[in-house]
């Protein structure tokens, strides 16, 4: 469980990024949405998730890379904003739950459309 640092330091990055992303004038990095971060209790990593639009696996894989090569320039971003003696290094991860919430949403609409044998 985060401690009130932890979770301050988490939404102060998640802040920082989501302002800095629109900034980027990078092409590969589209319409990118930062909705969860988590860094470890010692500051040295911050797991970054991120939804983007479209979500195909070309759109995705774009912004992966769009998002390694300024890496540095948002690091040093969420370091000025921390004012902590260690920044933490970033990695950005494409966030599951959207995946996993289209995938129930399947099942559920293939379980009501299927007749029900024991009814």
């Amino acid at each position: 469980m985060a401690t009130p640092r932890i979770r301050r330091v988490n939404e102060l990055v998640r802040t920082v990024l989501a302002e800095r992303l629109v900034d980027l004038k990078d092409p590969r990095i589209g319409f990118v949405t930062v909705t969860d971060v988590r860094t470890s209790n010692d500051l040295e990593r911050s797991e970054v998730f991120f939804t983007v639009l479209p979500d195909d696996d070309g759109t995705v894989a774009r912004t992966l890379a769009g998002l390694a090569s300024a890496k540095p320039l948002l690091r040093r971003e969420v370091g000025a904003a921390l004012r902590t003696r260690v920044t933490p290094d970033l990695h950005f991860a494409l966030d599951p739950v959207p995946a996993q919430g289209r995938r129930i949403d399947e099942l559920l609409e293939r379980e009501a459309t299927q007749p029900d044998a024991d009814r």
